[in-house]
């Protein structure tokens, strides 16, 4: 890759993916559509080092793209060893890109959206900018899956806002990474999930600031095995759960211990009226059972039951490999 060509990149946008060649094609081709005058390069890394067909895909369609990329296989299975690896290279080989951003492997991007996510960066200076992921079911679902907490988003007019929740919309300034001790996306969510929510809590412990833009909208495609009324309720004690180590992991005395169970008393309490709350604004129970669950999530995590819906069945991925096939690590311009 030229030298100007590094040096002249402004943003480098950053898609982890697994197992989904078509997903990640997808999103590439939305991001090959921007319109705007950032200067930008994509960074793909794939997770799956057995099969490697999203690294194939994304190799196919940057083809078609006049900027600098990147694919390249992270062996150690994991979101956040793959997260971590992304935003790695893309600080190592782009050291004039001032913006980091991630867009999932399940999501595509509007034309406009790395413009106003750069342009409320400079605008502001804030360290975090984050923006909306509007759902679009892959078949029609009923008010009650539609309406659940899971598949809401802080919304409103851009604004600052206390703290965003999400990798899947985001951008992140260089100089944030230096405030952080690695690794920067605690690999113990690897197979949980959660670890951008611990990335974000530490983020604003460092002192970040964060800003919501509204008009950077991406979609996101949601599988029609995530629409059950099954897989909802494990989520809500999965986001329980993962609410629970966050915690706990900030839980560094045995003060902060004793109020950390005392927290899980009073969420179960308090998240009854909560239900009652969401049954009656929408008249649905599948949406007013989030509240609880996610309260049983932090008690099964307290006592140690954690949920893994990430771990792969068959993990092929080598912990300590360093050194990957020259086929797997392709540069472009």
């Amino acid at each position: 890759m030229p030298d100007d060509s590094r040096t002249s990149v402004e943003a480098v946008i950053c898609i982890p993916t697994f197992r989904r060649p078509a997903g990640v094609a997808k999103t590439l081709r939305s991001l090959l559509a921007q319109e705007g005058d950032v200067k930008f390069a994509i960074v793909v890394v794939e997770n799956d080092a057995e099969k490697a067909a999203g690294a194939e895909a994304a190799t196919a369609v940057l083809e078609g793209f006049d900027g600098p990329s990147l694919v390249t296989i992270e062996p150690r299975q994991g979101n956040c060893h793959a997260i971590n690896r992304a935003f790695t290279e893309a600080r190592e080989r782009f050291p004039t890109a001032d913006y980091l951003l991630m867009i999932d492997d399940d999501e595509m991007a509007t034309p406009q959206w790395l413009s106003q996510m750069v342009a409320t960066a400079r605008r502001t200076g804030v360290e975090i900018v984050g923006g909306p992921v509007i759902r679009q079911f892959d078949v029609p679902v009923s008010e009650a899956v539609s309406r659940h907490s899971l598949y809401g988003f802080i919304g409103g007019p851009t604004r600052a806002v206390p703290v965003i929740h999400g990798t899947g919309n985001c951008l992140i300034r260089r100089d944030v990474f230096s405030r952080l001790a690695d690794p920067l996306f605690d690999v113990t969510f690897n197979f949980l999930g959660g670890g951008d929510m611990d990335f974000f809590a530490r983020c604003r412990t460092a002192g970040c600031r964060f800003w919501w833009c509204e008009e950077a909208v991406i979609y996101e495609t949601v599988a029609e095995e995530r629409t059950s009324a099954r897989w909802l309720m494990r989520r809500s004690v999965r986001t329980g759960s993962i609410n629970y180590e966050i915690d706990r992991k900030r839980a560094t005395s045995s003060l902060a211990v004793a109020g950390l169970h005392a927290k899980n008393v009073i969420s179960l309490g308090l998240s009854l009226f909560k239900a009652i709350g969401i049954l009656a604004r929408t008249r649905h129970l599948l949406p007013a059972t989030h509240p609880p669950l996610m309260s049983v999530g932090r008690f099964t995590a307290s006592f140690g039951f954690l949920p893994a819906p990430y771990k792969a069945s068959q993990i092929a991925a080598v912990e300590n490999k360093t050194t990957l096939p020259a086929s797997a690590h392709i540069t472009k311009r």
